[in-house]
């Protein structure tokens, strides 16, 4: 399983804080991430400003159901542009409206105190902080993909800015 392996590569680092939505699939990932670690007493923080991408009249469906209805171009582009909502629900954009705001407040302090923290969450979710940290735009997000289950690791310097990272 991709959290076992995930947490076989995390082996060794040691986080002061956890941080994931409150979606169940997150939140079993984090806990056997933690536990294949062996840090399984790690404090958690659970928000819903880490939750996947809202999809709105599409949550639920399979992309090829949504593909017949809709076409694979206005799927494609639902599912990569930065501010195009599907009906009724969210873009990257707004995902990254809440997502950046509870980096700030909740994530960023721990950060500025030199300690080092894992974030399991989604992949948008994920998409729109990796947009913050790593300077990508609007038009380049689309094209980036995130390996579900392979973590990212980000060395920052003290203003918080990255100075490395690496897929472990």
């Amino acid at each position: 399983m991709e959290a076992n392996l995930a947490g076989d590569k995390l082996r060794g680092l040691t986080f002061s804080h956890a941080f994931t939505s409150v979606l169940i699939r997150a939140i079993e990932t984090l806990d056997l991430v933690l536990s294949r670690m062996g840090q399984p007493d790690c404090p958690v923080s659970r928000d819903r400003a880490l939750n996947e991408r809202n999809y709105g009249r599409l949550q639920g469906l399979s992309k090829s159901d949504v593909a017949r209805e809709y076409g694979d171009r206005q799927v494609a582009i639902w599912r990569r542009s930065y501010d195009v909502r599907p009906p009724g629900g969210e873009s990257l954009a707004d995902t990254a409206a809440r997502v950046l705001p509870y980096y700030h407040d909740r994530i960023e302090p721990l950060l500025r105190d030199g300690k080092d923290v894992l974030i399991v969450a989604h992949g948008n979710s994920l998409r729109a902080l990796m947009m913050h940290l790593e300077k990508i735009g609007p038009e380049a997000i689309a094209n980036v993909d995130l390996p579900t289950g392979v973590p990212r690791k980000y060395t920052l310097d003290k203003d918080l800015q990255v100075v490395g990272t690496e897929y472990l």
